[in-house]
């Protein structure tokens, strides 16, 4: 009832903005082509993982397909290019492909990352709809980009509801233009945001992540409110979401117990904390829930409780920015193999250089003690430390 209410609200909303459009008709005539309107961007990763790492089976699927192994290399982490434009007073677009992921044993294939529309509801585009691929609003590190983010992969227990942050779906956002204008500052001021996803969020989405079909029918509901707030000089934006669905496994050992539908529950709630760096910054996050879930006692994949989030400390000096993050995370990740389950405790000391907008270079230790079992690796517990380099090109 929930999902079938929230689609009626957005043709609600549709109705309201296209009862708006006649009044825009003569200013669309004078003003200039779409085309005069696109813009295009973009950002390279190159990065390093082999540096006294003490644990070669420590790895991280989730995180970077080239950490961990005997054998390590250079290796494309991301390589994106991104094309936008307002091509109406109220009509959006934004497409990003991705051409450093693997897919089977091809590597630097190009996949779909981003492919949406916001159309706004009003002439001040306060109120908009999202239609397409795009990040659902759930969680501030997974709503920025890879291209911002201090650390240099998402935390694992707010990651671990939303791989790759993205999919199909249509989401609302509602945002006054005092508030929208404060976002676009804070991110020219270079306080890593998470970009403009309103202040309020309301959608449906396929619930199966990006790139892989819907397996059910059923829509997953999220929501989110999220305020920067400025006290003197400081800017801060505390924030709620939360989010449930009916998700359906992709990968399971042909002889694991596990419901014949594969359908398991799937809904988490998580606070946010952000103190923007003036200079010192905080982002938190924590995140509970239940979802899938290997169980080792029984053989079985159940849906069980979940609990984790990480704090990140950074400070602003000049073209130097160090940071810290401290993770945790008990659950499970309903993407891996037999919603393979974790207990994740993780600590990175990084910094990050920009001497120029064009280029930056990140270098993390991190110290890592990982619980990852499924049902063809059991009692698996891995720990260990590395030395991280990423080189990133921004245009």
């Amino acid at each position: 009832m929930l999902k079938k209410l929230t689609l009626a609200t957005f043709l609600l909303l549709l109705s309201f903005s296209f009862a708006q459009a006649q009044e825009e008709k003569n200013d669309e005539k004078t003003s200039p082509g779409w085309f005069d309107k696109i813009h295009l961007g973009g950002y390279m990763q190159v990065r390093y993982n082999g540096l006294f790492q003490t644990n070669p089976a420590l790895e991280c699927e989730q995180c970077d397909e080239a950490w961990g192994g005997e054998e390590n290399s250079l290796s494309l982490r991301r390589l994106r290019f991104k094309i936008y434009g307002q091509i109406h007073p109220r009509v959006f677009f934004y497409f990003q492909p991705d051409f450093a992921k693997s897919v089977g044993e091809s590597d630097h294939v190009g996949r779909l990352k981003d492919a949406y529309f916001d159309l706004g509801l009003d002439l001040k585009n306060e109120f908009r709809l999202r239609i397409g691929q795009s990040k659902v609003p759930f969680g501030y590190e997974n709503m920025q980009s890879s291209s911002q983010r201090l650390p240099l992969d998402r935390d694992d227990a707010l990651n671990s509801g939303l791989k790759d942050e993205r999919d199909v779906g249509v989401f609302f956002y509602w945002a006054n233009k005092q508030q929208r204008n404060m976002m676009t500052e804070l991110k020219k001021d270079g306080m890593k945001h998470s970009g403009d996803f309103g202040v309020f969020a309301l959608g449906v989405y396929n619930g199966q992540t990006a790139n892989h079909k819907d397996r059910n029918g059923k829509f997953h509901v999220v929501t989110r409110f999220s305020l920067p707030i400025k006290v003197g000089n400081q800017v801060i934006e505390p924030g709620i979401q939360a989010y449930r669905g009916t998700y359906v496994l992709q990968e399971t050992s042909p002889e694991i117990n596990a419901n014949e539908s594969k359908e398991y529950l799937d809904e988490r709630v998580a606070a946010s904390f952000v103190l923007y760096p003036r200079p010192f910054g905080i982002q938190a996050e924590y995140v509970v829930g239940k979802g899938p879930e290997f169980n080792k006692e029984t053989q079985k994949i159940e849906v069980q409780n979940l609990n984790g989030g990480y704090v990140t400390f950074s400070y602003i000096a000049g073209n130097f920015i160090p940071f810290t993050r401290l993770q945790y995370y008990d659950g499970g990740k309903k993407h891996e193999m037999d919603a393979r389950s974790y207990t994740v405790k993780e600590l990175e000391l990084g910094l990050e250089w920009q001497p120029m907008k064009s280029f930056e270079l990140v270098a993390m230790y991190t110290f890592s003690n990982r619980r990852y079992e499924d049902f063809q690796v059991q009692d698996n517990r891995q720990a260990g430390s590395l030395l991280r380099l990423q080189a990133q090109l921004n245009f």
